[in-house]
């Protein structure tokens, strides 16, 4: 029987940290990359490089776009293609923390039905497929029900709090942060927060894997507009993204400012 995509990004993303862990271990070489656009080391390379040659091997009529890789037209002719993040959170990672990980999607149609987040320093592995709900680990995730934005406990960047985004006085949720945008969309998955905002543009590859993980597990996501999620866009970012079960979702919704 074919290896379904599932399987398949499953199997790339506990590759991917065999190779992230073993440059680790070695020593990390990082750059700079231009324009303030953050590090990156010889592990995010050699993992990308894995990634593409694996995952585009089992589906050679795949389009590809991954934050390491110098992205083209060509992806946005094909109906599927893979998205992906070869090291989602490299600060965290060069910093010795473990919180970073692996992000891996399936897109049709610009659509995301496939989604792997793996951290493999913390042994977690979060995955989805449409219409078959969220695991962790193999244990099904469930967001919480908490439904008052002044009690929830959501992650979001200090910049969000600021009173430009909120039509009356800014919301005294409990705020915390966690580097790496696909985990924060998973721990809302888990149930571990209640929701996760980012305002500012969202590239494809940190969110299209957790945003499907997130929605399965009762979620609505949508972007910082409350319009659904569409990926393999021209220019491959959304404007930012909103996750929390319905209610607070609802509420976070009616207390935002729309922008242009």
């Amino acid at each position: 029987m074919p290896e379904s995509d599932l399987d398949l990004l499953i199997g790339a993303a506990r590759q991917a940290g065999e190779i992230a862990l073993h440059h680790k271990a070695k020593g990390l070489e990082v750059e700079h990359k231009p324009n303030d656009a953050g590090p990156v080391t010889q592990a995010d390379i050699a993992v990308d490089r894995a990634l593409r040659e694996a995952l585009t091997s089992a589906r050679p009529d795949y389009g590809w776009l991954s934050e390491e890789t110098r992205d083209t037209p060509e992806r946005l002719d094909r109906r599927k293609l893979f998205i992906v993040d070869p090291i989602d959170g490299t600060r965290s990672f060069v910093n010795g923390e473990t919180t970073w990980a692996h992000s891996l999607a399936v897109v049709e149609d610009g659509v995301v039905t496939q989604g792997v987040v793996y951290l493999p320093e913390m042994d977690l592995l979060y995955s989805a497929a449409t219409s078959q709900g969220a695991l962790c680990n193999g244990n099904q995730l469930s967001v919480s029900d908490i439904s008052d934005i002044h009690t929830a406990r959501i992650l979001a960047t200090k910049p969000n709090m600021e009173q430009e985004h909120w039509r009356k006085a800014v919301p005294g949720f409990a705020r915390a942060h966690r580097p790496s945008l696909a985990y924060r969309l998973c721990l809302v998955a888990q149930g571990r927060y209640d929701a996760m905002l980012t305002f500012r543009p969202s590239w494809e590859w940190d969110i299209a894997a957790g945003a499907l993980i997130l929605s399965e597990a009762g979620a609505t996501v949508t972007d910082r507009h409350g319009a659904a999620l569409r990926f393999n866009n021209a220019v491959p970012q959304t404007a930012g993204v909103v996750g929390a079960g319905a209610v607070l979702h609802a509420q976070i919704a009616e207390n935002l400012v729309y922008t242009a």
